[in-house]
């Protein structure tokens, strides 16, 4: 007989912190890996590529297998806009963001644990920008890359999109996202992925630019609040009514609840 009962609080929060932790592993991990594998040859498009492919794919990957669950955010930006415009209560942004930021550094952790400290000798995947990237030029980089991020996934979780395809159209995004912003800044578009390879960069002596964090978690929550209100400002420019009356009888469907991926 299938399993009707819904989620406690607590299975949402270790359902956050396994899918973030997986995330920073398999996506950020691709990035020292691939460094590693490359020797000394210059960085390459192609390489861009496969990292991109490694982070839609877990993306993918963990909306299906989460979703059910948490939602599956794994993304404090994700968690703060859905809590912005009311698809899921305040009072339980707190302990999914603690569960975001712990998964984050077990991911970064299980990083060290597989590759060694030759990870993070090789940068172990933190996003960082330098010259000729200025502060500006990555907060808008960010901001933007989070905004079509969490613009798509407001889409893809509404209940009128197509079901089933959230977690492709998600994964796409992302993908799409690390492409042009990758080269500027890494394509962080998530605060957790951004701060648990720079702590545990920091803890086994690697570099990191502590002074950058500000930019990007500032620029990933503008941009992800935006997202936000721009769908909601589109979901709901017609009155339940006039949708009714345009769908031929048939009653508006409801939005995703507490930003649901099903």
């Amino acid at each position: 007989m299938e399993d009707t009962a819904l989620p406690t609080y607590p299975q949402k929060l270790l359902a956050e912190l396994l899918g973030t932790a997986m995330l920073v592993f398999v996506g950020v991990g691709s990035v020292p890996a691939t460094t590693l594998l490359g020797g000394a040859a210059p960085f390459t498009m192609a390489e861009l590529g496969m990292i991109a492919f490694a982070f839609a794919m877990v993306v993918i990957a963990m909306v299906y297998a989460i979703g059910h669950i948490s939602g599956c955010h794994i993304n404090p930006a994700v968690t703060l806009a859905l809590a912005a415009t009311r698809r899921m209560p305040w009072r339980d942004v707190p302990g999914y963001l603690a569960a975001q930021a712990a998964g984050a550094l077990l991911g970064a952790l299980a990083i060290v644990a597989v590759l060694g400290r030759r990870a993070v000798g090789a940068g172990l995947g933190i996003a960082s920008y330098a010259a000729p990237t200025g502060a500006g030029h990555a907060f808008a980089a960010e901001a933007i890359g989070t905004f079509i991020l969490v613009f798509v996934i407001f889409g893809a979780i509404d209940r009128r999109a197509p079901g089933g395809f959230a977690g492709l159209a998600i994964g796409l995004a992302v993908f799409a996202v690390i492409i042009p912003i990758g080269p500027a800044t890494g394509a962080a578009v998530n605060p957790a992925r951004a701060f648990g390879p720079m702590v545990i960069g920091a803890l086994y002596g690697g570099t990191v630019h502590w002074g950058q964090l500000p930019v990007y978690v500032g620029a990933e929550v503008v941009g992800a609040l935006l997202a936000g209100l721009v769908h909601t400002a589109f979901a709901t420019r017609r009155t339940p009514a006039a949708r009714t009356a345009g769908t031929a009888g048939r009653p508006a469907p409801a939005a995703a609840p507490e930003g649901a991926l099903s």
